[in-house]
């Protein structure tokens, strides 16, 4: 019974008990009740086989059009069995569940035009800056010292933004910061020279929600790095939906209005 639809078992029961009223009432013979019994019973199975197999055909026509999904589907059902039948109803079982709940839920994230990574994996900011066009704009929030700035990967950032000022990418950088420390000054004079051009702006002159690191490529493209409670980065966020390049921008807009720099 587990493999049939509720609406399918509910068809079966329907037909069953009309096919018993009909002979108890003796509004038909014993012969004819079983007739509209099987009939019932014989119209909800094809009505169920109808709709697997129109399920089956969408399935099909969804794979047929990703031809690596298929692939990625059938070794996915394998482990899945496999690990059920090696460790059922135990925790790799509940783990397996979990991790595939994980995969839906990140899918749905990819729905929404967002790619979540660690606060360690910074490839789509790079990838983002070495590939930018015409304009960055940007917002970095100082909490103590700009060092960010001189680890691996801000260095290898800063890299990709001097490649794009010389092709012709026009970067604006608003740092947001509580004081301006010798090393944040040295950072600001570093960048103009380069060709950036730098606000700093009081943190107690904006809004703290506008208190964001974030990236904005050609207008459709953001980054955005989620912070905890110590200004700390803890999740990268990558963003194309244009909704939310826009909320993005509207923070860059907002923070550079506080500088009195020119809207772009």
């Amino acid at each position: 019974m587990r493999y049939f639809e509720p609406l399918t078992l509910a068809g079966i029961v329907v037909s069953i008990g009309l096919a018993i009223a009909l002979d108890v009432t003796n509004v038909a013979s014993p012969g004819e009740s079983l007739l509209a019994g099987l009939m019932g019973t014989t119209l909800s199975l094809v009505l169920d086989s109808s709709a697997r197999a129109e399920r089956r055909f969408e399935l099909r026509g969804l794979v047929q059009d990703m031809p690596w999904l298929g692939q990625t589907l059938t070794s996915i059902a394998h482990s899945t069995r496999e690990i059920m039948h090696r460790y059922p109803g135990g925790e790799i079982e509940a783990d397996a569940r979990r991790r595939l709940e994980r995969i839906c839920d990140e899918l749905d994230e990819l729905g929404r035009g967002r790619i979540l990574r660690s606060r360690t994996d910074y490839a789509d900011l790079i990838m983002a800056t070495e590939s930018c066009q015409e304009r960055i704009e940007a917002v970095t929030n100082i909490t103590d010292e700009p060092a960010w700035w001189y680890s691996p990967v801000g260095q290898q950032y800063w890299q990709a933004n001097l490649a794009a000022i010389a092709r012709g990418v026009t970067v604006t950088r608003v740092f947001v910061c509580d004081r301006a420390t010798a090393d944040l000054t040295a950072l600001v004079e570093l960048q103009r020279k380069a060709g950036v051009t730098v606000a700093v702006v009081d943190r107690s002159d904006i809004d703290p929600a506008l208190h964001l690191n974030i990236v904005v490529w050609d207008r459709h493209r953001a980054w955005e790095g989620r912070m905890n409670a110590r200004g700390e980065i803890v999740a990268n966020v990558f963003v194309v939906n244009q909704a939310e390049v826009e909320r993005i921008r509207g923070v860059y807009r907002t923070c550079a209005a506080a500088n009195r720099l020119p809207k772009i």
